[in-house]
């Protein structure tokens, strides 16, 4: 499902006369695949024709979503989900033991960060397009500072990386939502409770490749040494989610999200050692 940067796709009818002639910029090539199979010796090719570029058209509107509207649906699914969960207050010693291990810690890549603990069961952390961090009082239970703090670096490298941005625009795509984003002009729609849990879920249960969570590996590296961390808690956790996945029922859908496979999780685990250890980083 490879992306392109545009497109050309031309339509002809049984007797090679043109019907239809169109560009489309960052069209998947499963979309123009689609496009073509579908024409493909069809008696009323005219007819099917306007109805697939209708839908070509909303595929490329949701993909060429402006910042604007792309930061509105990002903020009111955030919104959506410290409502529908439980926020640890102020004088929680959940939301204490955060705000000091972050002390100081206020953007990446210019990207503002705020950060907030869901008080639930769900071992998780997740950080969003916006700049918004959550962390489960589940996952603070199990990890120590420098533990919680190498979870906390490494996810806030996908956003620095755009991972989040990247994922939670393809949803906007092929989800649920996508038929009444499509159909807006420059102002973010009116998505209903449904819609907004489907967005939500997306930003809170993204599912990054290999390679990105490689690249939010060091990203995050960066990042922590940046702001007067020890990268060697990001090490330190990512052995402990690989004890827990050797452990019977010690997995979550946190580890298997964020570690496709064991031999992928001792190779992070190595390559990270590694990294921390050339820079002359004291391990914790």
């Amino acid at each position: 499902c490879a992306t392109f940067s545009f497109i050309n796709i031309w339509i002809l009818n049984s007797t090679n006369e043109l019907i239809v002639h169109f560009t489309m910029k960052k069209v998947t090539a499963i979309l123009a695949a689609v496009l073509v199979l579908c024409m493909a010796g069809t008696a009323n090719a005219q007819f099917k024709v306007g109805k697939l570029v209708g839908a070509a058209a909303k595929g490329v509107k949701a993909l060429t979503l402006t910042d604007a509207q792309m930061a509105a649906y990002v903020k009111e699914s955030v919104d959506w989900m410290d409502t529908h969960n439980k926020v640890s207050d102020a004088d929680s010693p959940y939301t204490k033991r955060l705000n000091k291990l972050v002390e100081g810690i206020n953007d990446i890549n210019g990207i503002p960060l705020n950060f907030k603990v869901y008080e639930v069961i769900d071992v998780n952390a997740f950080a969003c397009p916006d700049g918004s961090v959550r962390v489960f009082s589940s996952l603070m239970d199990i990890m120590d500072d420098d533990e919680l703090m190498g979870i906390i670096g490494h996810e806030i490298g996908h956003v620095g990386k755009h991972h989040s941005k990247n994922a939670f625009k393809q949803e906007l795509l092929t989800g649920a939502a996508k038929d009444v984003i499509a159909s807006t002009s420059d102002v973010a729609a009116a998505l209903t409770e449904s819609q907004l849990g489907k967005l939500g879920e997306s930003l809170a249960g993204a599912k990054f490749s290999q390679k990105q969570e490689n690249e939010a590996d060091d990203c995050g590296y960066e990042f922590l040494v940046a702001n007067g961390r020890n990268p060697w808690g990001m090490v330190k956790a990512f052995e402990k989610f690989l004890t827990m996945e050797n452990k019977a029922g010690g997995s979550s859908s946190y580890i298997d999200r964020m570690f496709s496979s064991h031999p992928e999780t001792k190779a992070r685990i190595e390559r990270m050692t590694k990294r921390a250890t050339k820079d002359g980083y004291k391990r914790p």
